[in-house]
């Protein structure tokens, strides 16, 4: 049995024993989860390098990982339905569904915001996948062992780094934010190289060897510390960096999969006295990832580890959330999990769920095709924002961009856009300065909350397994239906609007050649050799400049404001013609309508002004009743929201027309 123990080191009640609906309390259990897997079971050959992991006394490669879960009180007022939340750098992310606020501080307690996921009894579950997590009793890792020559010594070989800061410094950690680094092997390598850029799709320039070293230099005081890079003159604000070195020790990152796999089938399949705490009260089991967790379930899916050693399927339904066409270093030799830098992940294609020729290679794959082979396929919703398109890759889940059409959809997947959103769902009012990380936009962050889709989706995809009801029919921008557009073509349309700039120069995925052995999981060509660029494909504007694509949320159905996926960088925080989001999180922006006809006209805004599109407060409140009831019809809102819908439109409606209109 993959997981040989499962010690629960603590339960206590959640939210303070708070009772949810018919469901109850919840308990919130902590504890330590132990595997153990044949590096030879077929099951598990795509996991790479993991033939040379150590071993035990049975031939098999043992591992340890973070647990955690919320639990009803009593399992059998629960669904029956475990949500799996697929952890973010350690921290949890599942509990946005409940628009519950997300804390910086992993220590925070668990908030259970409105209580969806409870209220309809939904167990969740926490386990590390992620080997380079930082030491931190509060982030949820994974102990993956070492990837070894035959002799026992450690490998050697190329990594690289991409960095940008927002404020002047000289320093930066070896990894990407503050996970575990990876020294440089001679801190003296002549061959290191350091590069800089102002745009991801521009060339590169080379930063002399002399000036960087691997040290550390605080107070200035340089200090001999292998884990970080110094920079001469220091790093210029906005500018990306890439950083080539030789470095030793590598984990089997790619175990974090089977982590996820086999925690699951774990509690689906196995018995109490195998020690499992939820024998006999999970039927189905969902996946949810967001981001850099998004992109790891696309990698899961694309390496159909989906099969425990039984061949038993693990996950029923999966939403790879905020991913776009991106996969990441979740199964590399040398791989950062952490690392989500735009346009240097190795081998995005193939990006679709069906198979998609590429014109340039000559190859034909699919995403979905090993579990295809394996017969045990998930139901899958991709889900994105306009971020993601706006980023350049998102739009190639579902194009064949070889002649440029709407690519073919399996029957298993269904991808929506959530319209006229960023990255991480917005807050209102706009906030001008983003907290986790400090750096502003030319204008304003936008402020569409998404997590009703989310609820109404993860609705869906649980009746979709349960019952074979198929969910609503895909929505995004569309190619054959119009919708669909280059990302270049939409300056004229933005740059109507006072105080928009639009991007000098858009960004769009690229072709990166990594070396001969790729796909075995290793890069031999640091930095990559650069291709050709794919096209950017978003969702058409209207007059408004709001998206007419995907799945519109009455904040951009019936408006007040123009809510996009993409914003340029502040000059306080450098590059300012260079959208937010190359490395962290991706945003958008919202600009309101002006208050009266001839406040606007005096601005030169061609965008009709509030008093222009609806007579009152109660007017505007109606208008969006009647936008969030049909929502409820087409299947993307829960009737429990649309009250909640017509709150914020309430409220929106205070705040535009009281003072804070521009």
């Amino acid at each position: 049995m993959p997981v040989t123990r499962l010690d629960i080191t603590s339960e206590t009640p959640f939210a303070g024993g708070q009772s949810f609906g018919s469901v109850g309390p919840y308990s919130h259990l902590k504890g330590r989860a132990y595997f153990s897997v044949d590096p030879l079971h077929p099951s598990n050959r795509t996991i790479t390098d993991i033939e040379m992991a150590p071993r035990d006394s049975e031939g098999r490669v043992r591992f340890s990982a973070d647990f955690e879960m919320l639990q009803p009180a009593d399992p059998e007022r629960g669904r029956g339905s475990m949500v799996f939340d697929v952890v973010n750098r350690g921290r949890k992310t599942i509990l946005g569904f409940n628009s519950a606020a997300r804390s910086m501080d992993p220590a925070a307690p668990l908030e259970a915001g409105n209580g969806f996921l409870m209220r309809e009894g939904y167990t969740v579950v926490w386990c590390g996948w992620q080997c380079d997590v930082p030491d931190d009793p509060h982030l949820i890792g994974l102990d993956a062992p070492p990837t070894l020559r035959a002799d026992g010594s450690p490998i050697t070989g190329r990594i690289l780094h991409q960095f940008q800061c927002n404020e002047p410094t000289n320093v930066f950690l070896l990894a990407d934010r503050t996970h575990n680094p990876h020294p440089p092997t001679d801190p003296s390598e002549p061959g290191a190289s350091l590069t800089v850029r102002d745009h991801p799709n521009a060339p590169a320039s080379e930063i002399p060897r002399e000036q960087f070293q691997f040290v550390r230099v605080e107070d200035e005081q340089v200090e001999p510390d292998l884990n970080h890079i110094y920079l001469r003159g220091g790093f210029e604000p906005g500018r990306v960096y890439q950083l080539v070195y030789t470095t030793t020790g590598s984990d089997v990152v790619g175990l974090g999969m089977a982590s996820v796999r086999d925690i699951v089938s774990f509690l689906k399949y196995e018995s109490e006295q195998d020690g499992n705490p939820c024998a006999g009260a999970i039927d189905y089991a969902h996946a949810f990832g967001a981001s850099q967790s998004g992109r790891f379930l696309r990698t899961y899916i694309y390496y159909g580890l989906n099969d425990d050693e039984r061949g038993r399927m693990a996950l029923d339904g999966i939403i790879p959330h905020v991913a776009g066409g991106m996969r990441g270093e979740f199964n590399l030799r040398f791989g950062q999990p952490s690392k989500d830098v735009c346009y240097i992940i190795p081998e995005l294609y193939p990006f679709a769920d069906t198979e998609v020729p590429d014109p340039i290679s000559g190859d034909s794959d699919s995403l979905l095709a090993r579990m295809e082979r394996s017969g045990n396929l998930p139901k899958i919703m991709f889900t994105n924002t306009s971020a993601e398109y706006w980023r350049g890759d998102a739009a190639l889940i579902h194009t064949d961009f070889g002649i440029m059409r709407d690519a073919a959809q399996s029957e298993n997947v269904r991808r929506y856009h959530f319209s006229g959103t960023m990255h991480g769902s917005g807050a209102f009012p706009p906030q001008t300065i983003r907290a986790m990380d400090g750096l502003k936009g030319q204008l304003p962050y936008n402020a569409v909350d998404y997590s009703p889709i989310q609820r109404a989706l993860l609705t869906n995809l649980d009746s979709w397994v349960r019952e074979g009801k198929p969910p609503p029919a895909s929505r995004h921008p569309s190619l054959d239906e119009g919708t669909g557009v280059e990302s270049y073509t939409l300056r004229e349309k933005f740059e109507r609007i006072p105080g928009v700039v639009f991007p000098p120069e858009v960004t769009r995925a690229m072709r990166l050649d990594y070396g001969e052995e790729t796909h075995l999981g290793r890069t031999l060509e640091l930095p990559a050799e650069r291709g050709e660029e794919y096209p950017a494909v978003v969702s058409d504007v209207d007059d408004d400049g709001n998206e007419v694509g995907g799945i519109r949320l009455p904040s951009i159905s019936v408006p007040l404001a123009t809510n996009t996926g993409w914003n340029l960088r502040h000059p306080d925080n450098g590059n300012p013609d260079l959208v937010i989001g190359i490395t962290g999180g991706l945003a958008g922006w919202t600009l309101p309508f002006h208050k009266t006809k001839a406040d606007r006209e005096a601005a030169g805004d061609p965008r009709a002004s509030i008093a222009e599109r609806c007579d009152s407060r109660d007017d505007y409140v109606e208008q969006v009743r009647r936008a969030a009831e049909e929502m409820v019809s087409d299947g993307f809102l829960l009737e429990e929201d649309v009250e909640r819908e017509t709150e914020m439109a309430a409220a929106r409606y205070d705040y535009w027309t009281n003072g804070n209109s521009r």
